[in-house]
């Protein structure tokens, strides 16, 4: 994944939030151990997305989750997800359209929302190793989409670290374990 693949779906975010994790694995298999983990075994950010996401199921991966409703898949290559969403993401229910793919998410205009974009790849490091990447994108969309953002700007601030400490912990430990 490069800026200017990720810029294709969104350019210009109001947030950014990206996370590295290097592991002592193959890129086959640090993506293999990444897909594998669920949404119960990350403690904290799990408790957010099923506080943040009403009726999401505790047990899925965060592969079938960011492959599912209210996710869109994007783009798929052989070690990265792309992964969209729309609405209104500072709301307590789920305000978050179903969308058609990933045409209707380039351009999806709704004044009062937001994009985000969900990207999940790993790079190769050289020598057996590899980087597991994640990087989020979040866009507001018109002047009620930037208010909503506003207010949901702490909780992005304050829960972002848990996704380098959580997911991508437990995916390079297991990589680095050969599971």
């Amino acid at each position: 994944m490069t800026t200017a693949e990720l810029d294709r779906w969104l350019p210009d975010p109001t947030v950014r939030v990206a996370h590295r994790c290097e592991a002592r694995a193959s890129a086959d298999r640090l993506w293999s151990a990444a897909q594998s983990v669920r949404v119960r075994e990350t403690g904290v950010l799990g408790s957010l997305l099923r506080w943040r996401i009403p009726g999401l199921a505790a047990d899925p991966t965060y592969d079938e989750l960011f492959r599912s409703p209210p996710f869109t898949p994007l783009h798929e290559a052989e070690h990265a997800l792309l992964s969209g969403l729309c609405g209104r993401i500072w709301t307590l229910r789920r305000d978050y359209p179903r969308l058609a793919g990933p045409d209707e998410f380039l351009r999806w205009s709704a004044p009062g929302t937001v994009r985000v974009l969900y990207a999940n790849w790993v790079e190769p490091a050289g020598a057996g190793r590899s980087v597991l990447v994640s990087e989020t994108r979040v866009a507001p969309v018109g002047r009620q989409g930037r208010i909503g953002l506003l207010a949901v700007r702490p909780l992005i601030a304050a829960s972002q670290h848990l996704i380098g400490s959580e997911p991508l912990t437990i995916a390079v430990k297991r990589a680095e374990a050969g599971g």
